[in-house]
């Protein structure tokens, strides 16, 4: 009997995400799953694709996001995403997570406040955000991590700038276990940001102990990404030998002019450990960062973009030293004058940018942040950047590898079963673009600009993008790992 298809996508370049060489083939589709793949001559579908000259590739994965509120609130926040290819986000990282907290009364302590102000902290378990994703449905499916910030921000009633005392400790413990139980899929820190400081690497264990029980993996904003990054990557190692459980750097960089070159040596330390035990990291194709603006982080010689500012929203996109000079002080006066604000800095060396991006344990990243005013470009041009700019142009890698990095190895280090690859039985989350065009669009001075060369997306087998716009489905799910 002839293979009956929903959809078959004909006669295209398959990257079936495993890094093995490209392919002419077809693609056939039922339901939610790949049912077949190569020649489907003989097969028939309900609606066909002719990709003549177009490239398939499973649906991005975004290994590192801020997206917790963005893939509840629409196309409106999820189109940065669904429009360079993205078919899943990894939320909840740097110690950040929407859920499980209730934060009504007033705004949340930054960099909390990087996900909303105190009308979006309404979930007070893992369970209550589990089913607002359900119910209100997503463009993306979403696979949660837990933040350590969070939790300490509730356990400690805000008292945060110590070390948490045993009770405290047991609080945490119990809200991780409990929100794993609930579809979380592992625990993250933010041991950089000074709601998380404080905390030693014996409360951070202590309370990731809960991972055990569903074998979730443990991610980190490393305590140090400039003069102290080799001790952070240590500290990272370590926490996870004790918990016996996977470990992941977030975007991995080296931060500050002194420290440029030095991912020559936090790579070795790396790999070295890698043969030991399971490390992975991820990266975001740019030598800029972007997170909370923090006065006492300026500095002179380095370029700052005001993001987004509560008291002077009308200063979003400009720089901080043009900023400075109009007020008549210095950066950090500036900088405390503007905060609660956002900022991009211009913080890392291009050709270290370069070397963990090409790195075999690396992963891409956005880190985008969806509600800043003027984002880093990174929210909207990461995927097509690494394809267009860095694989097509550059040469730093093929583009099997590029693809690779976006799918089935983010699939394999986060435990997401049946996604990221192109074969039978896999979930069809699916990206059609063109090879020979794809590329960002989006800039420091523009960041809001649609990427081009991606033609189409599926989720789940169903249709989120084409022709430039999302198409109103809501077809993600929660990705539960081991599932």
């Amino acid at each position: 009997m002839a293979l009956r298809c929903d959809i078959i996508i004909r006669d295209a370049t398959i990257f079936d995400g495993t890094g093995a060489p490209r392919r002419i083939g077809d693609v056939g589709v039922s339901g939610d799953r790949i049912v077949g793949v190569g020649d489907l001559g003989g097969a028939t579908a309900d609606r066909e694709v002719i990709a003549t000259g177009k490239a398939i590739a499973p649906g991005f994965i975004d290994s590192h996001t801020h997206d917790d509120r963005a893939v509840l609130c629409g196309p409106a926040c999820t189109l940065c995403k669904i429009s360079q290819g993205v078919t899943t986000v990894v939320v909840g990282n740097c110690g950040i997570s929407l859920a499980p907290m209730r934060h009504t009364a007033s705004r949340p302590p930054a960099p909390l406040d990087l996900l909303g102000d105190e009308q979006w902290w309404t979930f007070d378990s893992f369970g209550d955000y589990a089913h607002a994703l359900k119910t209100k449905g997503s463009e993306v499916n979403t696979y949660a991590l837990v933040g350590h910030q969070t939790l300490r921000v509730e356990a400690m009633q805000g008292d945060v700038l110590r070390p948490a005392k045993e009770a405290e400790i047991h609080r945490m413990h119990a809200r991780l276990k409990q929100s794993l139980m609930e579809g979380a899929s592992g625990f993250s820190t933010g041991l950089y940001y000074p709601l998380n400081k404080a905390a030693t690497t014996e409360e951070v264990i202590a309370v990731g102990e809960a991972l055990k029980t569903t074998g979730g993996l443990y991610t980190s904003h490393m305590r140090d990404e400039a003069n102290h990054v080799l001790a952070s990557i240590e500290e990272t190692l370590r926490i996870g030998t004790r918990l016996g459980l996977p470990v992941h750097i977030s975007h991995h960089k080296c931060s500050m002019p002194e420290n440029y070159g030095r991912s020559v040596q936090t790579l070795a330390l790396i790999e070295a450990a890698a043969s030991m035990q399971e490390v992975a990291f991820d990266m975001y194709p740019y030598p800029a960062g972007s997170t909370v603006l923090m006065a006492d982080k300026v500095r002179d010689e380095l370029r700052t973009i005001i993001t987004w500012s509560v008291p002077y929203p009308e200063m979003a996109g400009r720089d901080l030293s043009e900023i400075a000079r109009g007020w008549n002080t210095d950066l950090r006066a500036a900088a405390e004058r503007l905060t609660p604000a956002g900022a991009v800095t211009f913080q890392m060396d291009e050709e270290d940018v370069r070397r963990i991006m090409r790195h075999p344990l690396s992963m891409i990243g956005s880190d985008g942040l969806p509600h800043d005013e003027k984002p880093h470009p990174r929210l909207w041009g990461t995927f097509p950047r690494v394809l267009g700019l860095y694989s097509r142009q550059l040469g730093l890698f093929d583009l099997e590898t590029a693809v690779h990095k976006m799918t089935g190895r983010c699939a394999q280090v986060f435990g997401m079963v049946d996604r990221g690859v192109i074969r039978e039985g896999a979930y069809a989350d699916l990206v059609l673009f063109d090879p020979a065009t794809v590329i960002d669009n989006a800039t420091f001075e523009d960041p809001v600009q649609m990427s081009v060369g991606i033609d189409k997306v599926w989720a789940n087998g169903v249709l989120s993008f084409a022709e430039g716009k999302a198409t109103g489905e809501k077809p993600g799910r929660l990705v539960t790992r081991g599932r």
